[in-house]
């Protein structure tokens, strides 16, 4: 450690072996981390569940989007635990700021565990559970930072990426652990009792999973760097004033986000979230079967964060996050419809075969979206719509005259919807319930599937195709922590790389499954919501390879 504490700027030594003491350090450092992206991801893994405990007192379609509001919830705070956790690390030091992130997110998880649900106590359970998935991601705000700057800064030059990217893969091994606690607990309880209470308990075992990070936390000391900043009396006062209050670095950190950390949330989330989402949501694969096949993938492709960081040491970051992103941008579109074949034939071949449309005037057609279980959605285009977007029916729209009553099309069958104005409850009953069953019955005929057949299921294919989503997560993720380290010098280092990364994950990554399911809910096709992911990541590609200076052989233990 006190050869890295002593090296000068330009001071390139060759690479040596890994020592005892960065063996621990990266261990202690992931195994930590891994922990808390556990926490976190079970919510996730959990929405679809979540939704009828917390939210039942909405209809089925705005519950899971509503869940998954909440699950964003904890994202979209992650970019202010970044600021009050990243100044506390400038100033007081790494270790101590990451020991307490993880205190507050295993405490959360676990209240998440015992928590009644909205039968119990009413509104006030989905209340309590936002807040505590905001005190979740005010903990995670703060623990990436404080976990990729410590281990960078134990790293030796020549290196960082290697090292580093034993971080990156803990996002990845925590959505692991989370997936197989859950199949655990849900194959040993059957369906039913897991949907009742058993789902509990894997937010239960977070306690466990507490005390030993803490513990492990607990053996670790402080960064050689911060030491030496510290003991030649150049640590920051005011990190936050020099991170952001002047445009030397703020321009860095603009950068961070919109030529980094942007495209690669959206890539990270659409191969490990947004895939998950579409298998059981789109392609009504069953919830087993889907999350095992992510975790095959996830097995398959974790150790390519190692690899891709490791490479970046010899050929730069940039090059290697930029592809990744160029390749989502590209291949996306194809890859989702080849997951949907895999996954889904019969719905595949009967969207090919027989199209769905709604012919409506656009006027009378709503946003398919209700929040608060307030809103009332009437019209003809209306009623049309919520019963495909139950089903999971992707369609298309069609314009029709002004006043024109909606029909859905299903081949060359048309079926006239109604609207509910001015009807009695027993007649709108009554009408939606025919309605439901000749679209259903004509859906049925023309091969729609209402889920998906297990038989038919191309299983090898769908985890090559999952695979290849997590490997440009690699690509984009593991050489991305040493890249943020070394874009920022040591006295400000925690608060500067900690704003954008979580902006860009917290902001543009955690919002992408609520997002992409808002745009189908819209549009009606189940493709269109890969247009967020592609759009942020063309935005970053562009702005990355203009913009974005490469960062390999910079010198992280300058103050300044």
């Amino acid at each position: 450690m006190a050869v890295n504490a002593s090296l000068g700027a330009g001071s390139k030594p060759a690479p040596r072996p890994m020592s005892p003491e960065e063996r621990k350090v990266i261990f202690a450092s992931s195994l930590g981390t891994v922990f808390e992206w556990y926490d976190f991801y079970l919510y996730g893994s959990l929405a679809a569940i979540i939704a009828k405990q917390f939210f039942s007192g909405l209809d089925a379609g705005s519950a899971f989007i509503f869940a998954l509001l909440a699950f964003a919830a904890g994202f979209i705070v992650r970019p202010f635990g970044a600021l009050v956790f990243g100044r506390l690390g400038d100033m007081i030091g790494r270790k101590y700021t990451f020991l307490v992130t993880i205190l507050i997110m295993g405490m959360s998880t676990f209240i998440v565990g015992i928590l009644p649900n909205y039968a119990s106590i009413g509104v006030a359970a989905p209340v309590i559970l936002i807040a505590l998935r905001m005190l979740q991601g005010l903990a995670l705000g703060g623990e990436y930072g404080g976990a990729a700057t410590y281990v960078a800064e134990h790293a030796p030059h020549g290196k960082r990426g290697a090292y580093t990217s034993w971080i990156q893969t803990t996002a990845t091994l925590g959505l692991f652990l989370s997936l197989l606690v859950i199949l655990g607990v849900r194959t040993t309880m059957g369906e039913e009792t897991f949907s009742d209470w058993g789902w509990r308990i894997p937010f239960l075992v977070s306690i466990v999973l507490l005390g030993v990070s803490v513990w492990i936390r607990m053996q670790l000391s402080e960064s050689p760097a911060f030491q030496k900043m510290k003991a030649e009396g150049k640590v920051s006062k005011a990190p936050l004033k020099e991170s952001f209050g002047q445009w030397k670095n703020l321009k860095i950190v603009i950068l961070a986000l919109l030529g980094l950390t942007a495209g690669q949330a959206v890539v990270w989330y659409s191969g490990q979230f947004y895939s998950l989402f579409f298998l059981t949501q789109q392609l009504k694969v069953d919830a087993v079967t889907a999350n095992l096949m992510i975790a095959a993938a996830l097995l398959i492709a974790t150790p390519f964060f190692v690899v891709f960081g490791s490479l970046s040491d010899r050929i730069g970051r940039k090059p290697i996050i930029m592809l990744g992103c160029i390749l989502a941008v590209v291949t996306y579109f194809p890859a989702f419809k080849a997951l949907t074949e895999a996954a889904n034939p019969d719905l595949a071949a009967a969207q090919a075969r027989n199209k769905v449309v709604i012919v409506a005037d656009p006027k009378e057609c709503s946003f398919q979206f209700n929040p608060t279980g307030t809103s009332k959605f009437t019209s003809s285009c209306d009623v049309a719509k919520q019963v495909l977007a139950a089903g999971s029916v992707s369609y298309d729209t069609e314009e029709a005259p002004a006043g024109t009553t909606a029909t859905v099309r299903i081949g060359s069958t048309e079926i006239p919807a109604f609207s509910l104005k001015g009807l009695s409850p027993e007649d709108a009953k009554a009408k939606d319930s025919a309605f439901k069953k000749s679209v259903a019955e004509e859906l049925a005929k023309d091969g729609y599937p209402t889920k998906a057949d297990p038989a038919k299921m191309n299983k090898v294919m769908m985890i090559v195709i999952l695979t290849y989503l997590v490997l440009l997560v690699t690509m984009v993720y593991g050489p991305i922590a040493a890249m943020l380290v070394e874009l920022f010098p040591t006295r400000i280092r925690y608060t500067s790389m900690s704003l954008p990364y979580h902006i860009g994950n917290g902001w543009f990554g955690g919002l992408l499954p609520t997002m992409s399911f808002a745009i189908v809910a819209q549009t009606g096709n189940m493709y269109n919501g890969l247009w967020y992911p592609i759009i942020i990541a063309g935005m970053t590609a562009v702005i990355g390879i203009l913009f974005v200076p490469e960062t390999k052989d910079r010198d992280i233990y300058a103050a300044d």
